[in-house]
């Protein structure tokens, strides 16, 4: 089973799902500029950028893994 992920990675992923993947690691990035601010930030702000930081790896990671055409 690692082995047919690994092999679904390295195949050509479908443009939009490059342009998913490149919005998800921007969210991720940004989050974590945030979480890890060197000032005192609302919480509110800070749970929001957890759960960005969740949602944008998550993004990245299922769009890495669709891959074009079928079996």
């Amino acid at each position: 089973m690692i082995q047919e992920i690994a092999k679904r990675v390295k195949k050509p992923t479908p443009k939009f799902f490059k342009v998913v993947r490149n919005i998800g690691l921007a969210l991720a990035s940004i989050s974590g500029v945030i979480l890890a601010a060197p000032v005192a930030l609302p919480v509110g702000l800070i749970t929001a950028a957890g759960y960005i930081a969740v949602t944008g790896g998550v993004m990245g990671a299922i769009s890495q893994m669709t891959v074009e055409g079928g079996e």
